[in-house]
């Protein structure tokens, strides 16, 4: 573990570059849920256990036709908490690492909660893959439009976990729902993602055609779902002159000619690898 870890130094200091790939245990050193698990969300939301009711059920554009009080009652919470978050030191070290790459930076995360552009990264250098639930849009997306959510907190009745107050498209009046990709999702607007895809992709032939060492650093993506390990390796595998560094205190293995494994949580992880 002690020659992973200085192995993987090694490549940071030396690239010219640096990819950030984040999943949800990226915000657990901030005190946010990774969900991880039945169990582990119902830790988080007990009154899904009563419904029984899992994330994937949760996290389903249903609600907000059938359900419209239940779906802003789960996302409220989720918003609500992620404005009050505060993210974790491991941000301001990855923060000093691209300042001293000279801003030479990209980040691409599954996570929707809005800590990397909180904690300072520029907002044109990161992919939400999956959305964000700081930017909202119409449940049935009459327009084809994406605004900046609303800066008041959603009111909810925690006892019996509804929303006493429900965001409405600004367009028809309608239900309003996060941006967000949700399981079984047929009415996401994917515009603004897709906008942050192409910035992604123009950056990385960007660093392809200037042949820079590239530093990919993967802090707590699980298997689960496991869109920001693939698209790690993906790159790994196509760059010649890229290694993958990932951080992750269970599922750490890794292919040794992608990269290195850090056995660790996000913060003590990027500890290791970058103090």
């Amino acid at each position: 573990m002690k020659e992973q870890i200085k192995q993987a130094r090694q490549w940071r200091q030396e690239s010219d570059a640096v990819l950030i790939t984040a999943g949800a245990g990226m915000g657990v050193d901030s005190g946010l849920p990774d969900f991880r698990g039945k169990e582990g969300f119902w830790n988080a939301y007990p009154i899904a256990k009563k419904l029984n009711l899992g994330f994937e059920d949760m996290a389903n554009p249903r609600w907000f036709s059938t359900n419209p009080k239940l779906a802003w009652a789960f996302y409220g919470h989720r918003l609500n908490l992620y404005r009050k978050t505060v993210p974790h030191e491991g941000f301001q070290l990855l923060l000093a690492l691209v300042k001293r790459k000279h801003e030479e930076y990209f980040i691409f995360t599954s996570n929707v909660d809005g800590q990397f552009q909180k904690a300072g990264f520029d907002a044109k250098k990161i992919y939400e893959v999956h959305g964000s639930i700081h930017h909202f849009q119409c449940a049935n997306n009459c327009q084809d439009d994406i605004w900046e959510a609303d800066t008041k907190d959603i009111e909810i009745d925690m006892e019996k976990f509804e929303a006493l107050t429900i965001p409405k498209c600004k367009n028809c009046g309608g239900i309003a729902r996060p941006n967000i990709l949700m399981f079984g999702d047929w009415h996401w607007n994917a515009r603004r993602s897709e906008e942050q895809n192409h910035h992604f992709n123009v950056w990385l032939q960007s660093i392809t055609e200037a042949h820079k060492k590239l530093a990919i650093i993967e802090i707590g993506a699980g298997t689960a779902v496991p869109t920001v390990r693939i698209t790690g390796e993906n790159i790994a595998k196509a760059y010649d002159n890229a290694k993958l560094i990932r951080i992750n205190p269970r599922d750490y293995e890794i292919d040794r000619k992608l990269g290195f494994s850090i056995p660790y949580g996000g913060l003590e992880g990027l500890k290791q690898n970058l103090q």
